[in-house]
């Protein structure tokens, strides 16, 4: 343990203490013997974000409940207590225990968006684990990753142990017996990592090497000491019988998603160009309505929470949802409980639950049309009419929903400044459809929310050959649609930081090389970089002049066809020529049906991984 003494005399001094603190309801403390496994839950952002990370939360009362294993948490610090703790020569540690990271077994990131990474750095630095791999020793924990950021894990390479790609549940568990054996039979890390390596999911970076050709491109990835190539993702198979918390931990303090999240379905079959997540997270799977009712209740009563939340890539799409959201309604009607289902697609809005909706629902609805007109729909696939947006607003104005958030990409290939404009002209067109219903079905005045992010090519999808807009570009487009959406009343307009999502489309499809400039970058200052005010542009563009990398050839390149992607070495059951077969029909215009009118042929069937 740390000294507590002096942590107690710092936490009065810092903001939000309740993040460094510990002890929730359903917060889990395990005894410690010397055959115990332990291992460090680390989320890298504030507790307030990492708290309500579902995966992680999974994860810590699975592991928890596995005989000999004792998983704790840890978030990222805020920079005043990060300060707080290097005046005080005091480690950073987990909430359980205050245990030093350096004294665990294993520690494991949670990486699910690419601007988190130089909070990992300081995670490690500050837990008093070397930063480099190859830097340590058998005296060292085993440093792994996980998340939607390990598809494409070469940024993070030359930092991370081993990476466990797809679904935990399963592999962490194959993964922890090995590490208790290999502990047992007083293996070094080396034998530990090859070992590790032989599991399906796991890839360990050290094992590949990686040549690259005179301008900058990937020309090879080759696997040594009988790695695997490629590395095939895990997933679970049976979803309705996978391990669900229905005791999580009650935070100390508001966060980010204070309510009771139950997962409906994993996977998406609607196959968005530019979706990354709906590539990698394939196939889906679905929970059974009476399996997530019982959930859904469970946790209610445990924790007091006063809404639900109905989690999912694409709620509407859950083929039980007209059930599921009435008899949850009907169940939590009159108690204070509130039903919340975002992620709905425009088309999956039904009248049949919409008013249900409404009956245990005090907030707006949120629909992502993507686009502003039907070319760029076609484009990127979004398989949806104008007439169907239409129709979904209105009968959510019907049911007296009045706020209405829609969300929108910007730089999207194909796109031209009419397509930008037509977010603009589309906003107009919800509002007449407002003020079209009748007064006495309306609830308060027209709300509309048009939020616009900047397009970021993505591994593992039909769109990761393609370039990004330049910054200039984008905020050319922001400028223009801002001044078109000021002639549409009762519109707020929301949009990103083009240099953030330029950032973010470096990590997203960065390779090794790119760990010199995180390092850079973590030495100069640079956290909590999704945080805008603490987001310094200045200091990356200098971690990048610094180490002679050029953020525009990872961002703002387009790819060929046979270029070797630094992601190689991943499978993730989608083939690469179905990726591309996707990529020529986005330019041609033409769309590809949901993949559960009939197999597209993505390869899922052939690798094994269909359900």
């Amino acid at each position: 343990m740390i000294d507590t003494e002096k942590l107690e005399m710092i936490l009065p001094t810092v903001g939000k203490p309740a993040r460094y603190t510990g002890g929730e309801l359903g917060e889990v403390v395990k005894p410690i013997d010397g055959a115990s496994v332990r291992f460090a839950f680390c989320f890298p952002d504030v507790y307030e974000v990492g708290m309500s990370h579902l995966g992680t939360s999974i994860l810590y009362h699975l592991l928890n409940g596995m005989p000999g294993v004792c998983a704790e948490r840890c978030f990222a610090p805020w920079p005043d207590m990060e300060a707080a703790l290097r005046r005080a020569e005091l480690p950073l540690y987990t909430l359980e225990t205050k245990t030093a990271l350096c004294g665990f077994d294993i520690v494991g990131f949670s990486l699910g968006y690419e601007m988190c990474l130089t909070n990992m750095l300081a995670m490690l630095d500050l837990g008093r684990i070397p930063m480099f791999a190859k830097d340590r020793t058998d005296a060292d924990p085993i440093v792994i990753a996980g998340g939607g950021c390990v598809y494409n894990p070469e940024p993070m390479a030359d930092f991370i142990d081993l990476f466990v790609v797809g679904e935990g549940e399963e592999v962490l568990g194959e993964l922890l017996a090995l590490y208790k054996s290999r502990k047992q039979a007083n293996a070094g890390r080396g034998d530990f990592l090859a070992r590790a390596a032989q599991i399906e999911g796991i890839y360990v970076p050290s094992l590949y090497v990686v040549a690259y050709n005179q301008d900058g491109t990937v020309k090879s990835i080759d696997a040594k000491n009988g790695a695997p190539f490629p590395v095939r993702k895990r997933i679970i198979r049976d979803f309705d019988a996978a391990f669900f918390p229905e005791e999580p931990i009650v935070p100390y303090l508001g966060v980010i998603h204070d309510r009771v999240t139950v997962e409906v379905m994993r996977g998406c079959t609607r196959g968005c160009r530019f979706c990354q997540a709906g590539f990698i997270y394939r196939p889906v799977r679905e929970r059974s309505a009476d399996t997530l009712i019982r959930q859904a209740k469970a946790c209610i009563q445990k924790t007091g929470h006063e809404e639900v939340s109905l989690c999912s890539l694409s709620t509407g799409d859950y083929s039980q949802v007209a059930r599921l959201v009435c008899v949850l309604s009907d169940e939590f009607k009159g108690t204070g409980v509130s039903l919340a289902v975002p992620s709905l697609r425009i088309d999956s809005y039904e009248g049949e639950y919409a008013q249900k909706l409404k009956e245990v629902r005090n907030t707006g609805l949120t629909f992502a049309p993507e686009a502003g007109t039907q070319r760029l729909r076609d484009i990127i696939n979004k398989n949806l009419t104008e007439n169907e947006i239409i129709e979904a607003v209105r009968e959510a104005f019907e049911a007296g929903t009045n706020g209405v958030k829609l969300y929108f990409m910007m730089g999207l290939p194909g796109e031209t400044m009419d397509d930008v404009l037509g977010i603009a002209g589309l906003a107009a067109r919800i509002r007449d459809v407002y003020y079209r219903v009748p007064k006495e079905k309306r609830s308060g005045g027209f709300k509309l929310t048009v939020s616009v992010s900047c397009f970021v090519p993505k591994a593992h999808t039909p769109f990761q050959w393609a370039r990004q807009d330049d910054m200039t570009v984008f905020e050319d487009k922001q400028r223009r649609l801002k001044d078109a959406l000021r002639r549409v009343s009762g519109v707020k307009f929301n949009w990103h930081d083009a240099r953030l999502s330029m950032l973010e489309a470096v990590f997203a499809r960065g390779d090794r090389r790119l760990s010199a400039v995180l390092v850079k970058a973590y030495e100069s200052g640079c956290r909590f970089d999704s945080w805008k005010e603490l987001f310094d542009f200045d200091k990356w563009l200098r971690a990048f002049e610094e180490t002679g990398i050029d953020p525009a050839f990872y961002a703002s390149r387009e790819r060929g066809r046979d270029e070797t992607m630094p992601w190689d070495m991943i499978d993730t059951g989608v083939s690469k020529a179905y990726l591309w077969k996707e990529y020529e029909r986005s330019q041609a215009q033409s769309t590809t049906p949901d993949c559960r009118k009939g197999c597209t042929g993505c390869g899922l069937r052939e690798a094994g991984l269909c359900v």
